[in-house]
């Protein structure tokens, strides 16, 4: 593993469902980015958790599912390995899936009484998928999701039609832009390229997530 003396404690949380021909062989070529930079000369060697109850990465040939709680020391370069591993995947993956990253700052103490500094924790949504629309699904799945959830909080579920379909009319002009920017090989702004990388924000210490 690297070493711990490093500005953060980096989670990467989300499961992505796989083609039924994928390989472990591909699967760790697809990860690679990831366990090279945990200073691992393999997924298997870099498959655990920095912490032990986590369940780190793990591959379940029989649902075809690559599942990751996983937690490694880093630093701001990791997100250049993330973006090559959602390149990766999106050649293994079946549908579209979001990957949650948080950067929790190591050298923040919650106990600590007194301080003024402020974390520096960050959170990054992922996404991968075997094609942009696909992509762009569970992009749109989430946004509806998380929309509606705050919404109902003041107006009934039966009201907010219109809010959805208008989510739905943002992301159908987004992947007529797609298209025609595919044709005139520029990529449109906002997608965050074939990673589907993109989210950055801060919001406060988020618990872990664990299965």
């Amino acid at each position: 593993m690297a070493s711990y003396n490093t500005p953060f404690e980096i989670h990467v949380h989300g499961e992505v469902p796989l083609r039924e021909d994928v390989t472990f062989e591909q699967l760790q070529d697809a990860l690679k980015p990831l366990w090279k930079y945990s200073g691992a000369r393999s997924l298997a060697d870099a498959a655990e958790s920095a912490y032990e109850e986590e369940p780190g990465i793990r591959f379940d040939a029989h649902k075809h599912l690559l599942q990751m709680c996983w937690t490694v020391p880093g630093d701001e370069d990791f997100r250049q390995a993330l973006d090559e591993m959602c390149m990766g995947l999106n050649e293994l993956a079946q549908d579209g899936a979001p990957i949650e990253v948080t950067f929790y700052d190591s050298d923040f103490d919650d106990e600590e009484e007194g301080g003024d500094d402020e974390a520096r924790d960050d959170f990054a949504m992922y996404f991968v998928g075997p094609t942009p629309a696909a992509i762009m699904q569970v992009q749109r799945d989430l946004l509806v999701q998380d929309t509606i959830g705050l919404m109902e909080r003041h107006f009934d579920g039966s009201e907010l039609g219109d809010v959805v379909a208008a989510i739905d009319k943002l992301f159908a002009q987004r992947f007529d832009a797609l298209v025609s920017s595919m044709q005139l090989g520029k990529p449109p702004r906002g997608l965050g390229g074939s990673s589907g990388s993109g989210g950055h924000g801060s919001g406060g210490r988020k618990p872990r997530h664990l299965h």
